[in-house]
C-alpha cells in the first residue's frame, strides 16, 4: 500500500535534499570570497630616514611660475656702412657710450674719388658748354637787335621818299615809275621789318628755352655732385642715436661692403627682458600680467609686453617690460628670476613640490597611516602648481601626511613598511 509523502515546511525544507546544490555552490562562493579578500598586497620595507614626508595642509595658493629671463635692449640699430670701403680708423671699440652723430670708424673708397674726380671735371666742362652758349645768343640777340634798327631806320626813310614821290607823282613833275618804285621799296623795307621782328621773337623764345634747359641740366650735374660728396661723407661712420656700442666686428684693413652688417648700437635707458617659458602655460600667459624679482637688495616689477606663438624645444618666448624703475647699472645679457603671477590667490588643499611627481605624474601618491609605520598608494588629482607647492583638487585631506620625495626605487608597490 502506497505511502503519502509529506512536504516538509518551515526550517527543515533548507536541509531538504533537493537544497544540497544551493548549499554547495554558496561554500564554493564563500571560499573564493576568502581567497581573494586574503590575497597578500605587494610592499616593500624602507627606511623612514630617507624619505621627504610632509603634511597636507589647507592654505592660499599663489598661482605662479618662476621664469628665467635675459635682458635685451628694447631697441637695437645694426650699423651697416651706405658705401663700402677699406677700414682706415676705429674711434671706438665694443661697449663704449657714444652721443648721436659721434663718429665710429672712418672707411676709404678709391673709385669714390675717382668717381668724384670725374663728375667735378664734367661739371666744369657744362659750365664752359653753358657759359659759350650764352655769349653766342646773346651776340646774335645783339645782332637781330642792330639788324632791326638798321631797317626800322631804312623804313622811315623809305616812308619820308615814298611821300615826297606821291605829292610830285599828283602835281605831274615826276614820272609814274618813279612813284611805283618809292612805293615798292616802302613796302620792301616794312616787309624786312616784320621778318625781322619775328625772328627777334622767336630767337628771344628759343634763347629762353635752350638756357632754361641747359640750366636744368647744370643744376643736375650740380645735384649729382653734392650727392657725390655726400657719399663721401658717408666713409665717416657715426651713431645714429645716443647709446652703447654693443657689437662691432671690423678691423683696420677690412673690406667692408655696403650694407654689410659690421655692429650693433644698444639703446641706453630702454630695456626689456626675454623669457623663455614651458609650454605648458602658453594659455595662461598674455600681456599686461604681471612679474616681480629681486635685484640689489630690491623688489622690482615688470609686465608682459609680447608674448610669441612659435614653440621650440617646449618653450615659448615672452618679453618684459619695466613697470617703474629698473635696477642700478643694468646691462645687456643680464639675467633676472621673475616670478610672473598667473593669477589671484586662492584658498585650497596643499602639498609641497617633490621629486615624486616625476614618477606618478600627479595621479597617486603614498599616504602615512595613523600611526606613521605604514604608507598606502592612493590616488589623488592635482590641479595648478608653483614653484612651492601643488594644488591637490581630490583625494588627500588636510593633517594627513604624504610621501614627496622620488618613487624610483619603490617599484610602484602597494604598501611602503617604514622603519
Amino acid at each position: 500500500m502506497d505511502r503519502k509523502i509529506e512536504k516538509k515546511k518551515g526550517w527543515k525544507k533548507f536541509f531538504s535534499r533537493k537544497s544540497l546544490p544551493y548549499w554547495a555552490t554558496g561554500l564554493a562562493l564563500l571560499s573564493l570570497a576568502g581567497l581573494l579578500l586574503h590575497v597578500p598586497v605587494s610592499s616593500l620595507r624602507v627606511e623612514r630616514s630617507g624619505l621627504n614626508i610632509c603634511e597636507v595642509w589647507r592654505g592660499e595658493f599663489n598661482d605662479y611660475v618662476r621664469v628665467n629671463g635675459q635682458v635685451k635692449p628694447s631697441m637695437v640699430i645694426q650699423i651697416s656702412p651706405v658705401e663700402g670701403g677699406r677700414v682706415e680708423e676705429i674711434y671706438r671699440e665694443e661697449g663704449s657710450l657714444v652721443k648721436k652723430g659721434e663718429p665710429i670708424l672712418r672707411l676709404s673708397n678709391e673709385n669714390l674719388d675717382l668717381q668724384i674726380l670725374n663728375a667735378e671735371a664734367e661739371l666744369a666742362e657744362k659750365e664752359n658748354i653753358l657759359r659759350n652758349t650764352l655769349i653766342s645768343m646773346e651776340q646774335q640777340k645783339l645782332n637781330v637787335q642792330q639788324e632791326r634798327l638798321q631797317l626800322e631806320m631804312e623804313a622811315v626813310r623809305a616812308r619820308r621818299h615814298y611821300l615826297q614821290q606821291e605829292t610830285l607823282h599828283e602835281e605831274a613833275l615826276i614820272a609814274a615809275e618813279d612813284f611805283l618804285k618809292a612805293e615798292e621799296d616802302y613796302s620792301l623795307v616794312l616787309g624786312k621789318l616784320a621778318l625781322v621782328k619775328n625772328r627777334e621773337k622767336q630767337d628771344s623764345l628759343f634763347r629762353s628755352v635752350e638756357i632754361a634747359r641747359m640750366e636744368e641740366s647744370l643744376e643736375n650735374m650740380r645735384r649729382n655732385m653734392r650727392m657725390i660728396r655726400e657719399r663721401k661723407e658717408n666713409l665717416a661712420i657715426k651713431a645714429p642715436i645716443d647709446g652703447e656700442l654693443g657689437l662691432l666686428e671690423a678691423v683696420l684693413g677690412q673690406s667692408v661692403a655696403s650694407g654689410q652688417k659690421i655692429g650693433q648700437l644698444n639703446m641706453r635707458g630702454n630695456y626689456k627682458i626675454e623669457a623663455r617659458i614651458d609650454e605648458h602655460y602658453i594659455d595662461r600667459v598674455f600681456p599686461g600680467l604681471e612679474a616681480r624679482f629681486e635685484r640689489q637688495d630690491g623688489i622690482f616689477s615688470a609686465e608682459v609686453r609680447k608674448v610669441y606663438p612659435e614653440v621650440r624645444d617646449g618653450k615659448f618666448q615672452a618679453d618684459f617690460r619695466f613697470s617703474g624703475e629698473h635696477p642700478e647699472n643694468i646691462r645687456a645679457g643680464q639675467t633676472y628670476y621673475l616670478n610672473l603671477q598667473l593669477g589671484q590667490p586662492e584658498e585650497a588643499v596643499l602639498i609641497e613640490r617633490g621629486n615624486f611627481y616625476q614618477s606618478t605624474g600627479g595621479r597617486w601618491i603614498y599616504v602615512l597611516s595613523a600611526n606613521g609605520k605604514e604608507a598606502l598608494k592612493r590616488e589623488i588629482r592635482i590641479g595648478r602648481q608653483n614653484p612651492q607647492y601643488y594644488e591637490v583638487l581630490d583625494g588627500l585631506e588636510p593633517g594627513e601626511s604624504v610621501i614627496v620625495s622620488g618613487y624610483e626605487r619603490f617599484g610602484g608597490k602597494e604598501k611602503l613598511i617604514l622603519r
